[in-house]
């Protein structure tokens, strides 16, 4: 293997690792954005656990956030509580340096 062939097959690597980790931080910013509303919602015990794994379900339907805005959003007016979806959102994306943080930490 040449030195060029060794370099690529390291960017790949590389590539495929930060892939693994955005998806994993995705991951883990819906799961606790799902817990934090599952509270606002008034759920308690598994039923926290469940609405969690489907925000983080809801996130595999299409690219970007609107998938699991559309979905908290429709869960939130059904609730009939008084919240935007752009309040969401912003709520949605401040859980990302929490996560981020948290899949770093297991991996050390």
């Amino acid at each position: 293997m040449t030195t060029f062939d060794s370099r690529e097959k390291a960017f790949e690597n590389k590539f495929a690792h930060d892939e693994e980790m955005i998806f994993k931080a995705r991951a883990r910013r819906n799961r606790l954005f799902g817990e934090w509303l599952a509270g606002l919602l008034g759920l308690s015990g598994d039923a926290v656990k469940e609405y969690a794994g489907s925000v983080v379900a809801a996130d595999l339907e299409e690219e970007g956030d609107g998938d699991v805005i559309r979905k908290v959003v429709a869960d939130v007016e059904a609730k009939g509580l008084d919240m935007t979806a752009s309040a969401l959102e912003a709520k949605l994306v401040s859980f990302m340096p929490v996560a981020k943080e948290q899949i770093m930490s297991e991996v050390k």
